[in-house]
């Protein structure tokens, strides 16, 4: 019997324009309220020529989630693919996950002193949360399950440039070593660790 597939994000930084449709459809998508933003793009070396690129980043769904292990109510889980969810209705909003988190993924839906910023919000990979799939209380909660229904998460599917790949981390790295050898040239540093978030 063959193991299910780890389902993983990577964004390609030789791809990515910094056009921001992945956040943009992310925040569309799941109606998410402002000052929440599941996914980031952001700029490193800007205005240093041949050293400046941009990355989609968000929840890397690491294989040995932080937020998971820090969590003191138990809201995070990890499902068979790989994708790590939480429980809103668990979370207490202690913010242990914020600050364990090297994507800084997790984050407060308010402003205002502690206990009082609410559960926190995450990117789900599309996937939904622990409510029933699809219901009207998942959607309010979590956004659309796009996972469930056969889909590429909104972030992937509105990528122009296929910079954000998204699936079974064995194809994922498969494509992306395609690229690279058809670039003629090797990216031995990967800017997002992808060999400490993703072990085998």
């Amino acid at each position: 019997m063959s193991e299910m597939a780890r389902m993983k994000f990577y964004c390609d930084e030789d791809r990515c324009i910094e056009c921001f449709a992945c956040t943009v459809g992310c925040s569309e998508a799941h109606e998410l309220p402002t000052g929440i933003s599941r996914r980031k793009v952001i700029t490193l070396n800007e205005g240093v020529e041949g050293l400046e690129y941009s990355l989609s980043i968000a929840c890397m769904h690491c294989t040995d989630a932080p937020c998971e292990q820090v969590c003191p109510v138990d809201c995070f889980y990890i499902r068979e693919d790989g994708i790590v969810l939480h429980d809103k209705e668990k979370c207490i909003g202690c913010g242990y996950c914020l600050y364990a988190c090297p994507f800084g993924a997790p984050q407060f839906p308010r402003d205002g002193a502690f206990g009082i910023k609410g559960a926190m919000d995450k990117c789900t990979m599309c996937a939904g949360g622990p409510e029933e799939t699809n219901s009207e209380h998942e959607r309010e909660l979590y956004g659309q399950n796009r996972i469930a229904e056969g889909k590429v998460p909104m972030c992937a599917a509105v990528c122009s440039t296929n910079a954000l790949l998204v699936g079974d981390s064995q194809k994922v790295s498969e494509i992306y070593r395609q690229r690279v050898l058809s670039r003629g040239h090797k990216h031995n540093d990967s800017p997002v660790a992808w060999s400490s978030a993703y072990k085998s």
